[in-house]
């Protein structure tokens, strides 16, 4: 027999997670007692979320979106095959960035040539899919991060680098400043091994206008 598949958050071990944070955790509790429970917020696993997380990175959630449409337009689809026959000869003029158009299109040869298998990253822990995620250029430990958190719904990742994270951390643990990626690291170790279920708490009153 193999291991078992890594654990997976659903609505009901989301909320499993938050009573039990709840109970630990005052400043969270407070959160939910003002907000309820946050989303699940889950996306589906696999190539096209991966490309949407990288075109996410420094800019608006609307801007993402636009830049996938842009994506969709010149390419056809979000698959690796139709991102390497597009080329940059197709991406560039959709008004995708240089940077962005030679991340993506390295990934989608990894995907191509075999490098990145996310249906097997789906099944390795989280450290192994982590480190597989961090080999390709254009993917830094924000967008693995919030990969394995959002699509694959493991539940014990604290995605460093997000400021909208870490501005609601320092507004419920009533802190001077907004914590660096040491700190907030060093703080979330109270909600392990629960830490992306207190990201979804935390998110979800930055959401609500808490600042």
């Amino acid at each position: 027999m193999g291991d078992d598949p890594p654990a997976r958050l659903d609505d009901d071990a989301l909320h499993a997670g938050v009573d039990r944070l709840v109970a630990s955790d005052t400043d969270l509790a407070d959160i939910v007692a003002r907000h309820g429970p946050p989303p699940l917020w889950a996306r589906e696993p696999g190539f096209a979320t991966l490309v949407h997380i990288i075109l996410e990175q420094q800019v608006s959630l609307r801007s993402a979106e636009a830049a996938m449409g842009r994506l969709v337009a010149a390419a056809g689809e979000v698959s690796a095959t139709a991102i390497v026959a597009a080329g940059p000869e197709r991406l560039l003029p959709a008004g995708l960035t240089r940077q962005k158009t030679r991340y993506l299109l390295g990934l989608s040869q990894g995907v191509l040539d075999g490098r990145l298998d996310l249906d097997a990253l789906a099944l390795a822990d989280d450290q192994t899919a982590r480190h597989q995620l961090l080999g390709f250029a254009g993917i830094g430990p924000w967008t693995a991060d919030i990969y394995l958190l959002m699509a694959l719904g493991r539940p014990d990742i604290w995605p460093v680098g997000d400021l909208a994270l870490a501005t609601a951390m320092r507004s419920a643990k009533r802190l001077p400043d907004v914590p660096g990626f040491d700190e907030q690291l060093a703080m979330a170790e109270m909600w392990r091994p629960l830490r992306a279920v207190a990201a979804r708490i935390l998110w979800h009153s930055y959401l609500a206008g808490e600042r």
